[in-house]
């Protein structure tokens, strides 16, 4: 029996959607670095338009060809390479843009500082500043075996080198821990430490991804705050002139009306003004808080004595400025709302108004109608008698004539006679002309 020909599985397939590679590899993007303890890793968020990040990612792209790799694509939201013995990752987002240096071991310190110098330091990447944006987070990371366990939180705070409260909590199930006090020191990086009981490298680079990504995220979720903050006076003050124009509206007389509708219409001119230049804010706020939380939920927290966890420290922290700004954007669109009810009101009963004025345009415009058909049909029988006047002369003078050259007619007869046959006829004959001009008129209109 012969054997069967070899088939090519692409050959048996219709033609790819042009989007298919791309959406298949999207649950493929932004992995986690696998990092083994001891290590120490620096990582910055830039706050960055869309001209910024794109500089910032040829500068990393010259920095990669330095170090003799291969740089990131133009096209690439992701990239990860080694740069001499550390390793550099970079992600660019809608806003902003992140860049992870790793570094093995401890450093100079030593396992009893290992903040002493930084990763940054080991990377030599001076380049750091060099990138385009604002710093909206910057944190230094140590990653450090966990001997002896269970860690107290005082050793912690030692290595931390802090004298702030600590937010501490046990990770992925009791096999690793994390420190931090989220403040910023005098070096402009905040620290974080994080504790290896038997993680894997994939679990620590998770974990460490999870925390950084909770402290980017939160910053950029209270970046609505101080808006929310400056909108709450000014919404006052709206809501303030709108209850001025409602209680107005309740006694306001017509000739006043149109003086209310264009206050209405300056408040909500304002409202909508205040919603646009905010809601992308708000709206940005509402899912960098979600993916906090989101975040913190796969950390698989574990309580450490003595300590706040990471989600205890954000439901009190963070959760009542989301708070704030979600007020003020119910509060922006029940003003919204309510300006646009009172000004429907309004409109209502201006545009009832506006009937009436026409209503008693009309009756005025009928009267006079009225008036000017009374002096036609006046001005229609002077007409008739005007003309029989002329034509009865005409009559009578060429009876005149008529006598003088010898025929026997009698003029005041002749005319006697002329004047009913042409009043008749005159009449008619303006009856005739007034109906043409009226069909003329009917087919005009229509």
């Amino acid at each position: 029996m012969a054997a069967p020909e070899s088939f090519d599985l692409n050959s048996a397939l219709p033609p790819d959607h042009v989007l298919r590679r791309q959406l298949n590899d999207e649950v493929h993007a932004r992995p986690p670095e696998r990092i083994v303890a001891p290590a120490r890793v620096a990582f910055v968020a830039l706050l960055a338009d869309a001209r910024q990040r794109e500089a910032s990612w040829d500068r990393i792209g010259a920095v990669a060809q330095r170090f003799g790799v291969a740089p990131a694509g133009r096209e690439a939201l992701h990239y990860s390479a080694g740069f001499g013995d550390c390793r550099v990752k970079a992600e660019r987002h809608t806003e902003f843009l992140r860049v992870k240096i790793i570094a093995p071991g401890y450093g100079r310190g030593g396992a009893a500082d290992p903040f002493l110098e930084s990763a940054i330091d080991s990377a030599k990447a001076d380049w750091l500043r060099d990138l385009e944006g604002e710093t909206i987070t910057a944190v230094r990371a140590a990653i450090l075996p966990g001997d002896p366990w269970p860690w107290r939180s005082e050793r912690a705070a030692e290595i931390l080198r802090t004298g702030e409260p600590l937010v501490g909590a046990m990770l992925s199930g009791g096999i690793g821990a994390a420190f931090t006090d989220l403040h910023i020191g005098e070096d402009g990086f905040s620290r974080l430490l994080l504790l290896d009981r038997g993680m894997t490298a994939g679990q620590i680079g998770r974990s460490l991804q999870r925390l950084l990504e909770i402290d980017a995220y939160r910053m950029l979720a209270l970046l609505a705050f101080p808006i929310a903050r400056a909108r709450m006076g000014e919404l006052t003050g709206i809501e303030a002139g709108l209850s001025a124009v409602a209680a107005s509206l309740v006694d306001a007389k017509e000739a006043e009306e149109p003086a209310l509708l264009e206050q209405l219409t300056r408040l909500a001119a304002t409202t909508e003004s205040l919603q646009s230049a905010s809601q992308f804010r708000f709206a940005a706020a509402a899912s960098y808080h979600e993916l906090v939380e989101r975040r913190i939920v796969e950390l698989r927290e574990g309580r450490i004595e003595g300590l706040l966890t990471f989600g205890e420290f954000f439901e009190r922290r963070l959760a009542p400025a989301m708070r704030t700004c979600r007020v003020v954007v119910e509060r922006q669109e029940s003003l919204s709302a309510r300006i646009a009810r009172a000004t429907e009101l309004l409109s209502t009963r201006v545009e009832l108004s506006s009937q009436r004025q026409s209503q008693a345009l009309l009756n005025s415009m009928d009267r006079r109608a009225q008036l000017q058909l009374r002096l036609q049909e006046t001005v229609e029988g002077l007409s008739v008698a005007a003309i029989t006047y002329y034509i009865v002369s005409l009559v009578g003078k060429g009876a005149e004539g008529l006598e003088a050259e010898g025929v026997k007619v009698d003029p005041a007869l002749a005319m006697g006679v002329a004047i009913p046959v042409v009043v008749l006829l005159v009449a008619l004959g303006i009856r005739r002309i007034r109906r043409s001009v009226a069909k003329a008129f009917e087919k005009s209109g229509q």
